[in-house]
């Protein structure tokens, strides 16, 4: 399989990184590399990237590594979200797993309280509805006709 990834290049303490195609079973240190596909240069933040070819061998299924995903989705080659490379201790992971777990939760119970309120808004609406089709559907009430009063003598 083949994956676009860095490889290093430059002098000792002058990284320069280049962006290469290879077979994922070779070196990342040696082999030749089947294309070269632009660079990266983190001392000057100067990056010349084939977006062309790129989007070519992607769609022929070659997969890019972590760290070259993220250039790319920064560099708006390609969509998507970014990939946590660093590595967490099992402590850090914990936390994050469970602050996403807090977040869908409290997002749930809010769509939920949502809901409720739309539900009580339209039961109000009906019941309201309700009362004013029995009021005039209800006979009117015909008043008494008033008698004079009769004078005692």
């Amino acid at each position: 399989m083949l994956t676009i990834r860095l490889t290093r290049k430059g002098k000792k303490n002058q990284p320069f990184f280049r962006v290469v195609l290879v077979d994922k079973r070779r070196s990342s240190t040696g082999g030749k590399a089947v294309e070269d596909l632009g660079y990266v240069d983190p001392l000057k933040k100067r990056r010349s990237l084939n977006k062309e070819r790129i989007q070519y061998w992607i769609s022929k299924g070659a997969q890019a590594s972590a760290t070259i995903h993220n250039l790319l989705v920064s560099e708006k080659i390609i969509t998507g979200e970014k990939i946590h490379v660093s590595k967490l201790s099992k402590k850090k992971q914990a936390e994050i797993d469970k602050a996403k777990a807090d977040a869908v939760a409290a997002e749930k119970a809010k769509a939920e309280a949502e809901a409720k309120v739309k539900a009580d808004a339209e039961a109000a609406k009906k019941a309201e509805a309700e009362a004013k089709k029995a009021e005039a559907e209800k006979p009117a009430e015909e008043p008494k006709p008033e008698t004079p009063e009769q004078p005692a003598a």
